[in-house]
């Protein structure tokens, strides 16, 4: 029976450390508290028990006595139970009384460090909490006491007169009184100070003044008093995306890339997986009966493998008698790694280029084939077996897998229809008509209606039939070219 006690960091999930990621990835019951980013919950199993113990400012969903009560009794349950605290558990975080409870009844627990937002928070913000020459020491200090104490374990004017850089957590509502007091133990009223609202999420909002003119600010804020606050290397708001909200359409297993670049580059990423991807039964014709097998996305080469050789009792030795054609490098990957170089991969990765890019069946000198297999998805456009119809081939296509709507959450159209996106991405014709069916039209986001940006000629095509503006499409059809279209339609916000 252990609980870890784990620091989530000041709110990036990437700031989560290694240690953390593994107990949370073997957790049964996981408690977490509200500073703790909501998307870490998704490492732990989906069949952990997962309680919210609240912590927001003014509202207090279970006392720190009925929290400890809780740690408890699951830990004497023997079952592995994770603490999720925003930040570290030792910083301000009430860890130690969590491990003096379990302590007292006996339970085993482990201590997992997390990143303090005292000094992520400057860091995000391009503000380095020591720097040679300006500062040697900082000190990182509560603005948010016990309540029932009735006085103060903080000396304020101690602390204007010590010098060196301040880190003030919890205290945004208390900022016009502490500046009184560290003005009165003789810091100047010019002091630099910034205020770091949010820290490391992409909401993170920095605002400079002086201690002159210090004022309350939102919470979460992280403030920064001293001559290291006039220090600017800013990075994290500088970012392209910083302040945009996006919306990935792609099925939730595919997302993953996408999201990781978006969100690199600033972007408040908003997952609606418009799709899912299914298998469906797959039988391998006679290979021998086909001069070309065309394989057309990375989704299509799982199929072909896992649905149709595989059960088969076959490999990528089924494929060594035809010539093999791939549309993009994903696909082109796909295949390589299960041992498969493809013949053909057009310089456009669109279903047209690779028509194009085939040679015409009886040329002289040109060892193009009669027949060609198209594994594909289930439902999809017909330009591919249509051109190459056209182009003297005989075409069958091989559905490898099926694409299936999935239903928006009501929770996720309210944030739509009341914070809206600067833009939706669209992955393929499905993500398109499944979208707008399960959410309506685009003029019901808050306003303005988001950019549409597509990752292709047919994907647009599609998005026009449907009544919808292409605002760009990616020169590339490719994750990259279509993160590349986001960028270029979407000028960076002033700070």
């Amino acid at each position: 029976m252990t609980v870890w006690l784990v620091g989530a960091g000041p709110g990036d999930p990437g700031l989560l450390t290694r240690r953390g990621a593994e107990v949370l990835a073997r957790a049964e019951v996981v408690v977490h508290d509200r500073l703790a980013n909501p998307v870490l919950l998704e490492l732990a199993p989906a069949h952990a028990v997962r309680i919210s113990v609240g912590k927001a400012p003014g509202y207090v969903e279970m006392t720190q006595e009925q929290i400890n009560a809780v740690l408890v009794e699951h830990g004497l349950t023997g079952a592995r139970v994770v603490r999720l605290k925003g930040g570290d558990p030792f910083v301000f975080g009430r860890g130690g009384e969590e491990a003096e409870a379990l302590a007292n009844a006996g339970v085993t627990f482990e201590i997992v460090p997390g990143i303090t937002s005292a000094i992520a928070a400057a860091a995000y913000a391009g503000v380095p909490v020591t720097h040679r020459g300006v500062s040697t020491h900082f000190t990182v200090v509560t603005g948010h006491e016990d309540p029932t104490k009735g006085h103060t374990d903080v000396d304020w004017e101690a602390l204007g007169a010590v010098g060196g850089t301040i880190v003030i957590l919890m205290g945004a509502a208390r900022l016009p009184d502490i500046a009184a007091r560290l003005l009165r133990g003789g810091r100047s009223p010019s002091t630099p100070v910034i205020a770091v609202r949010s820290g490391t999420l992409p909401t993170q909002h920095s605002v400079r003044m002086t201690l002159g003119d210090l004022r309350a600010v939102k919470a979460p804020s992280a403030i920064i008093v001293g001559d290291v606050a006039a220090l600017d290397f800013g990075w994290f708001e500088h970012r392209p995306l910083f302040g945009r909200r996006i919306v990935v359409t792609r099925a939730r297993e595919q997302a993953s890339e996408m999201t990781v670049r978006l969100t690199e580059l600033g972007a408040t990423v908003i997952e609606i997986p418009a799709i899912t991807i299914e298998p469906v039964a797959v039988t391998v014709p006679d290979l021998a009966d086909y001069q070309w097998v065309v394989f057309t996305s990375t989704n299509s080469v799982a199929g072909f493998w896992e649905s149709g050789l595989t059960p088969a009792g076959l490999d990528a030795r089924a494929l060594g008698g035809v010539r093999v054609a791939a549309i993009g490098p994903g696909t082109a990957a796909a295949l390589n790694s299960r041992g498969v170089v493809p013949d053909l991969v057009p310089e456009r990765f669109v279903a047209e280029a690779l028509v194009d890019a085939f040679p015409i069946p009886g040329r002289v000198g040109v060892l193009g084939g009669a027949r060609v297999l198209i594994a594909r998805a289930e439902v999809a456009p017909d330009v591919l077996p249509e051109g190459l119809s056209n182009k003297g081939y005989h075409a069958d296509v091989l559905p490898t897998y099926r694409t299936v709507p999935v239903e928006l959450s009501p929770a996720t159209a309210a944030d739509l229809r009341t914070h809206g996106a600067d833009a939706i991405t669209f992955t393929s014709s499905s993500t398109v008509t499944n979208f707008l069916s399960s959410f309506g039209a685009l003029t019901d986001f808050a306003a303005p209606a988001p950019k549409v940006i597509s990752i292709g000629p047919i994907t647009s095509a599609t998005a026009v039939e449907q009544g919808l503006s292409v605002s760009a499409e990616a020169s590339e059809s490719t994750i990259e070219g279509l993160v590349a279209a986001v960028v270029d339609a979407l000028p960076p916000l002033p700070l």
